[in-house]
């Protein structure tokens, strides 16, 4: 005779008793943004290294240290605003102290320099040209804000897309320039200054040389009201040069913008100098943000910009 098999045994577990209380469940606002905090310090990576970094004159480009903000982190308090001051403080001071162990990173004061910008206009709409190590940084202090990147790496694009989630918003630009060029590019851009190179126009139909007309055409409807110019390149004869960016940012801010905040990062080489000197002017300076190797100039728009000259006191030579 066939003995029975037993039948499906079941076990029960039973759930435990909650020892907290339904009280600890929830958290007051500031012991929120001290969580969020600690997400931040727990999730920067100081150990990722690219290859498209920020290059000396020497035409080779050394590695960056990069910034990675956690998923967490960078979404918290996704209800929008901008981020508390002693999240902000930290962020900025975390960055600085790891960038001052990498001589291809940002240097500390200009960290600090276009930190105390975005403290003032965050959240607001900030537009950056370049990838790289305080890409992160950028988004984050920006918390509450748009922040598009714009570089000419389209497979460092999709690395960074995938290295810093679907949230962050990038587009990779062609540019048709190099840096041999600035003396040709200049003099084009002065000959049809109240033509194709207007300070005043819609950049998707530009004919200047100088102008960036593959963005997403919603792109050129943006009152931005930060632009960075960290890119592209420009340690080559070859490189694509800023002379673009900078051309095309003092357009948009002219534009569109009412008062736009530009930041030009590696002032001191030539291209950078002189291009922010010939389109964003040296009235709008700003000396008090303004490091050897940060330009800064407040550019104002709609009524108050000139349709005819980007500058309204050209720079004139000394006669003898």
């Amino acid at each position: 005779m066939m003995k029975a098999m037993p039948g499906p045994k079941i076990l029960i577990v039973h759930p435990s008793s909650n020892k907290f209380g339904k009280g600890a469940a929830s958290m007051s606002g500031r012991s929120f943004w001290l969580v969020v905090l600690l997400a931040v310090f727990g999730s920067v990576s100081l150990l990722t290294v690219f290859s498209t970094a920020r290059a000396p004159s020497s035409g080779t480009a050394p590695p960056r240290v990069t910034f990675t903000v956690g998923a967490d982190a960078a979404s918290a308090g996704a209800s929008g605003g901008a981020l508390p001051a002693h999240v902000f403080d930290a962020l900025v001071r975390y960055a600085a102290a790891a960038g001052a162990n990498s001589t291809a990173s940002m240097p500390e004061e200009d960290v600090r320099a276009i930190a105390s910008v975005l403290r003032r206009r965050a959240p607001c709409n900030l537009l950056v040209f370049g990838l790289g190590a305080e890409t992160p940084l950028w988004r984050a202090l920006n918390h509450g804000g748009r922040t598009v990147f714009l570089d000419e790496n389209p497979f460092y694009v999709a690395h960074m897309e995938g290295a810093h989630g679907p949230g962050l918003e990038a587009y990779d630009v062609a540019y048709a320039t190099a840096v041999r060029e600035l003396p040709d590019l200049l003099d084009a851009a002065r000959a049809s200054r109240r033509a194709e190179c207007r300070p005043v126009q819609n950049l998707l139909y530009s004919e200047c040389r100088l102008a960036i007309t593959d963005l997403p055409n919603a792109l050129y409807d943006v009152a931005w009201d930060v632009v960075l110019v960290d890119g592209p390149h420009g340690y080559a004869e070859g490189s694509p040069g800023r002379m673009a960016a900078i051309y095309s940012a003092a357009v948009m801010a002219r534009t569109r913008g009412t008062e736009t905040d530009v930041l030009v990062h590696d002032f001191q080489r030539e291209v950078e100098s002189v291009c922010a000197k010939e389109f964003l002017c040296e009235e709008n300076r700003v000396e008090g943000t303004s490091t050897p190797s940060l330009g800064h100039y407040v550019v104002r728009g709609g009524g108050a910009a000139s349709r005819e000259d980007f500058c309204s006191a050209p720079a004139t030579k000394k006669t003898n």
